[in-house]
């Protein structure tokens, strides 16, 4: 049975990442768009097991890893902020690994 990410430590989160990244590499290089995908949100959710959620503060706007949009975290639930995208006015979860640390 797999461990969660939650039960990883550091060096296996990292090992994970690592083989993430290969898989995503080769569905990529096949055309495997669905996969790709896939594997690159299993990275993202990984990444955020290895940042501390106490470093991402309610009611502070953070710019996205996409350079493209803003979040303004209303609160937090373990490795997800929860807010607002670009001022919009439906609530969202994303993991923190989206959210540029200030």
């Amino acid at each position: 049975m797999e461990k969660r990410y939650s039960e990883m430590t550091e060096y296996e989160l990292k090992n994970e990442i690592a083989q993430l990244n290969e898989k995503a590499k080769k569905a990529e290089q096949m055309g495997m768009a669905s996969e790709f995908a896939v594997y690159e949100r299993k990275m993202i959710m990984a990444k955020a097991y290895l940042l501390n959620p106490d470093e991402y503060q309610p009611g502070e706007t953070y710019e996205m890893v996409d350079e493209l949009s803003r979040f303004l975290i209303s609160y937090m639930n373990g490795r997800f902020a929860w807010g607002y995208r670009n001022g919009g006015s439906e609530l969202e979860g994303v993991p923190i690994s989206v959210l540029k640390h200030k």
